[in-house]
């Protein structure tokens, strides 16, 4: 059962027995009194204690960071690279955990709540991809370095053209980040691969329209 300042989860005797559903606190005396937000049923229920901690949670967006809290219960394990929904003030972010910071010091992969003090995250809803473009004619030495933003679950693909705003590449190869498990290797070249945005470290690319230009001279 998870409960706000007027809202709570709970199973609805009317609709929901078995499932949890969000219901509005209409007396909250010593037996709550609810009613479902579904269908309307109006019934009492007791809240259980909330046996969760909170923790300091650090967000990494676009090169910036900013620190909130999220609640969880102690004896969660947390994880590299799992994602959660961090609620805050401002909104809701999804989040992946980067690091864990333990309370007796240092830095773990794996660790119980009760055991962290500092969740690191970056958001994951919504990315910045840095792109670096070959020329068409396959030389590096007047490469280029762009940034395209993506939705988190955005696939590219290694062998695809794709078009994003005023730029089109040919995806060569993609570099994932460190704290992703996903894939067979960290750096993907066959065709076929295929990538989520929020996954992505860095991307190769041919520029499909110096490509073309090229080609046609």
């Amino acid at each position: 059962m998870s409960q706000t300042s007027d809202r709570i989860a709970v199973a609805c005797p009317s609709c929901s027995p078995a499932v949890e559903t969000g219901h509005e606190i209409l007396n909250d005396g010593g037996h709550l009194t609810v009613r479902c937000s579904t269908c309307g049923h109006v019934h009492k229920t007791s809240p259980e204690p909330d046996t969760r901690i909170e923790r300091r949670v650090i967000v990494s967006q676009e090169g910036e960071s900013f620190e909130s809290t999220g609640r969880m219960e102690p004896d969660e394990e947390l994880t590299r690279g799992d994602e959660f929904l961090l609620e805050t003030e401002e909104a809701i972010f999804e989040v992946r955990i980067t690091s864990l910071e333990l309370v007796g010091g240092g830095r773990t992969a794996r660790a119980n709540a009760s055991d962290v003090k500092t969740i690191w995250t970056r958001a994951v809803g919504n990315v910045v991809v840095n792109l670096t473009l070959h020329p068409g004619d396959g030389s590096h030495d007047a490469s280029r370095s762009e940034q395209i933003r993506l939705p988190g679950d955005e696939r590219l693909t290694v062998g695809e053209t794709t078009s994003f705003g005023e730029e089109q590449f040919t995806v060569q190869q993609v570099i994932v980040r460190d704290e992703v498990y996903d894939y067979p290797f960290q750096r993907l070249e066959q065709p076929g691969d295929a990538v989520a945005a929020k996954d992505i470290k860095r991307v190769y690319a041919l520029d499909a329209a110096s490509s073309k230009a090229w080609s046609a001279w």
